[in-house]
């Protein structure tokens, strides 16, 4: 599976940097949480409570595309990608990409959004990311897997898929 691309997806607490470490374990390929590349700025907004707009989700988007391209012997990324816009962003970079889909009832994210302490993103813009989330596309490259099981049975479920 040397060199595939793999975008975990979702809202914020659906799992996507627990799955996707897991599932870069089992590849074996580096992994990457984009919330690391968030600029600064980013970070602070979603802190205080403030959604991000496409503006400021831009310059990150490219930093993600530009670590997927970079990637070239195989890699896993957790990123929101919300919307088809996003990933189609994505796709310029690393048109080969793979989106694993992680979703989840809002009860059950609510929950794991107000359980987390270690967490810039507040729970309060969960409302805000579930209206922004667009399914992925039948014509896109990916498949959705619901996050009540384990974090290892996600892992697994999701190697398979990929092949």
């Amino acid at each position: 599976m040397s060199g595939r691309r793999i975008v975990v997806m979702g809202v914020s607490a659906a799992g996507k940097s627990s799955v996707g470490r897991a599932l870069a374990d089992l590849l074996p390929v580096p992994f990457v949480d984009a919330d690391a590349l968030h600029p600064r700025a980013n970070v602070e907004k979603m802190a205080a409570g403030m959604p991000l707009d496409d503006a400021d989700r831009a310059p990150w988007l490219d930093a993600v595309g530009a670590r997927l391209a970079g990637a070239e012997t195989g890699i896993v990324v957790a990123c929101s990608a919300l919307r088809r816009t996003y990933r189609d962003r994505l796709r310029t970079s690393a048109p080969d990409v793979v989106f694993v889909h992680l979703t989840g009832s809002e009860q059950l994210l609510r929950e794991r959004a107000e359980a987390r302490t270690d967490h810039f993103m507040p729970a309060q813009l969960l409302r805000s990311q579930l209206d922004t989330l667009e399914a992925l596309g039948e014509d896109e490259h990916g498949f959705a897997l619901d996050v009540a099981g384990s974090v290892e049975e996600l892992a697994r479920n999701a190697a398979g898929r990929l092949g």
